[in-house]
């Protein structure tokens, strides 16, 4: 592509005429028929469709239990509830996710502990974690960044030694493979997003999968304001109509609608994966010869979902920096965004004590990454699109030989 492009930042001519976003949920009449189906039905709530969703999430990913949330925030919440993190405790993190990783351990009264990670994956790097825990951790929670998921054996390993529960965030990461195992079967918990720009979607929802029962049994009473109507849990029964709030809990229920539409979403996954793998590769072709722009990690033991596709920027081959090409690719109307500014840059966190410089590798990653759209609903068109403004871009911004 010809250098002398003008860029539409500069009163060119943009790539495309109109605007893709970064991300967006694919839903046709077969979601809309099974949502109508329960709309007709007897149960909007609290029926028997939850269960078949959570069956299905958990059978996919080969977990015995699943619970279903109303969105993703409060199943971390229900895990860390059920993880026992409570005043005093410590829990160690990634700062390169949604602050919701970490906000969930500020609900138990926890501290959050941030950790460094790894410059070739942007995962949590398990060296790290080593060294930051203390007498008071009690959890860890890796966050499977992008769809490709963490060093797992290795926190596995510490988590083991340190006598500490892993609740893993695969927010990203639904249908991902480590080691020939579905993410959702490794961890002592594990939470899924389905956040309309997510693999499948609810609108909103999340959920957690574990294969132990006392986490699941929690997790359950957690999500209904902490009430049970199950009689042999009762400490007392004035009869059928009974019931017991034995502990605080939540109104974090998801909808028999909103599962309704996580069914129908699921029997389409493993087809959305292999879409956006197929773009992913495209990207990389495109871009893995040009020095301004670092690609994505592949690794050979793991099997990213490729929830998002992060570019890196090589600022020595560059004449601005990451605020220049970003609003440049905006003016193409390619919907690029940033995932994710550290949490702990946040006020909130800086009013907790939090500073700058905790984690110079997440800081470094922050200032050079750029996100690129990438869902299934974008056709090869789009795809084109993307590849030829960031071309366009970065060949304007590039230094001369």
């Amino acid at each position: 592509m010809s250098t002398n492009n003008k860029l539409a930042i500069y009163g060119g001519k943009p790539v495309r005429k109109n605007y893709l976003p970064y991300g967006k949920q694919w839903l046709d009449d077969g979601d809309i028929q099974r949502v109508v189906n329960v709309l007709k039905g007897d149960y909007l709530t609290t029926g028997p469709t939850i269960g078949m969703f959570e069956k299905e999430i958990a059978d996919y990913v080969g977990a015995k239990y699943a619970v279903a949330f109303s969105n993703g925030t409060a199943a971390l919440h229900a895990a860390c509830f059920a993880a026992g993190i409570g005043v005093g405790d410590e829990v160690i993190t990634s700062p390169i996710t949604f602050v919701a990783s970490a906000n969930c351990v500020l609900y138990m009264g926890g501290t959050p502990v941030f950790a460094d990670i790894n410059d070739q994956t942007y995962n949590i790097d398990p060296q790290e974690i080593e060294r930051l825990i203390t007498a008071k951790t009690k959890a860890i929670i890796p966050v499977d960044l992008t769809g490709l998921p963490a060093n797992l054996d290795c926190i596995k390993e510490i988590a083991q030694k340190h006598k500490l529960i892993v609740i893993e965030d695969a927010a990203h990461a639904l249908g991902a493979i480590y080691k020939d195992k579905k993410v959702g079967s490794l961890s002592d918990m594990t939470m899924f997003s389905f956040h309309p720009v997510k693999h499948i979607t609810t609108g909103e929802g999340g959920i957690i999968t574990t294969n132990k029962e006392e986490h699941y049994q929690r997790l359950i009473q957690f999500r209904n304001h902490g009430i049970t109507r199950e009689t042999n849990k009762l400490l007392d029964n004035h009869g059928p109509w009974y019931y017991e709030m034995q502990m605080l809990g939540y109104n974090y229920r998801i909808t028999d609608i909103q599962a309704a539409l996580g069914i129908s979403q699921l029997s389409k996954l493993d087809n959305f994966i292999r879409t956006r793998k197929d773009y992913a590769q495209a990207y990389n072709a495109a871009f893995r010869d040009m020095e301004q722009i670092i690609c994505p990690a592949e690794l050979t033991d793991r099997i990213s979902s490729w929830h998002l596709y992060i570019i890196r920027l090589n600022f020595d081959k560059l004449k601005v920096g990451r605020r220049e090409i970003y609003e440049a690719l905006l003016k193409e109307n390619i919907g690029v965004n940033v995932h994710y500014i550290p949490v702990y840059y946040q006020p909130y966190y800086q009013g907790l004590g939090y500073f700058k410089g905790l984690c110079p590798k997440a800081e470094k990653l922050y200032e050079e990454m750029i996100t690129l759209p990438l869902f299934p609903a974008m056709n090869w068109q789009d795809i084109k699109d993307v590849i030829d403004a960031v071309e366009k871009v970065i060949s304007y911004y590039s230094y001369g030989d």
